[in-house]
């Protein structure tokens, strides 16, 4: 793993030392669009919907679009003044039952390495947390964006986790929930019971993800049955802007000297 944010976790006036990795990875099967006759892949121009001409890329900027449809183009000179948070430190700023944590507005989760040097301290905050059965809130500025997250532990290692803002988390407005159902005490004893037959403990281990092993397995064959395209390598595209009438009549006149007539 490799670390993507160094600085200290601050609780009270004890600062210790971390480097901040991805606890996660993305394993989704990675389709790409291609052309089904030969598998040559497939390429995407950027175009202004408004004028239909080709975009340099340097020539694009962000643009927020207003609830009316409205559209604001943003410069780089005007998101460099925003407000924008370059500080190292993961500041504690409460801590709190960990049943308080809505599951809902958990986001990214990361771990936490200690400096060498901030082993102690770095245990004694984990052993506090495990001890008291909380979690810590704290606000952290990762690329720049400051958020809420809290830290907690998994088995030896402290673990930061983003919060999502209350404004990004639905609620779930479903009128039919609103309709009475009266359960009686057999269907009630009987889900109890249905319970009480599929309990257990949880091992992960015991999953897998039967799409992407079948992908694989399906690809697989396909290799061995020589169902592959091996398109010729792409040429690069020129730089030089083609007139469309000089593109037409040069295919024009290579069509008459393929077939042996006058240019």
């Amino acid at each position: 793993m490799r670390a993507i944010w160094k600085g200290a976790v601050s609780f009270g006036l004890v600062n210790v030392p971390v480097r901040l990795y991805s606890a996660t990875e993305n394993h989704d099967v990675p389709f790409r669009q291609v052309h089904a006759e030969d598998g040559g892949r497939i390429k995407y121009q950027r175009v202004c919907s408004l004028d239909g001409e080709k975009v340099a890329y340097s020539d694009i900027a962000k643009g927020y679009e207003t609830d009316e449809g409205q559209m604001v183009v943003l410069t780089d000179a005007d998101l460099a003044e925003l407000p924008l948070s370059t500080s190292k430190e993961i500041a504690v700023d409460r801590f709190v039952p960990a049943e308080q944590i809505s599951p809902l507005v958990l986001d990214k989760v990361y771990y936490l390495e200690p400096d060498k040097a901030a082993i102690k301290p770095y245990a004694l905050l984990r052993s506090a947390l495990e001890e008291s059965g909380r979690v810590a809130v704290v606000t952290v500025a990762i690329r720049t964006r400051v958020t809420v997250a809290v830290l907690r532990v998994h088995e030896d290692t402290l673990v930061l986790q983003t919060l999502l803002w209350p404004d990004e988390v639905r609620e779930p407005d479903f009128a039919v929930l609103a309709e009475k159902s009266e359960v009686t005490d057999a269907e009630q004893a009987m889900a109890a019971m249905l319970v009480e037959s599929l309990s257990g403990d949880f091992d992960p281990s015991a999953y897998e993800d039967e799409y992407e092993q079948a992908v694989k397995q399906l690809v697989e064959a396909k290799l061995a049955g020589g169902e592959v395209h091996e398109p010729e390598a792409e040429k690069e595209e020129s730089a030089e802007v083609v007139d469309l009438l000089a593109a037409l009549q040069a295919s024009v006149d290579r069509a008459k000297k393929a077939r042996g007539e006058a240019v």
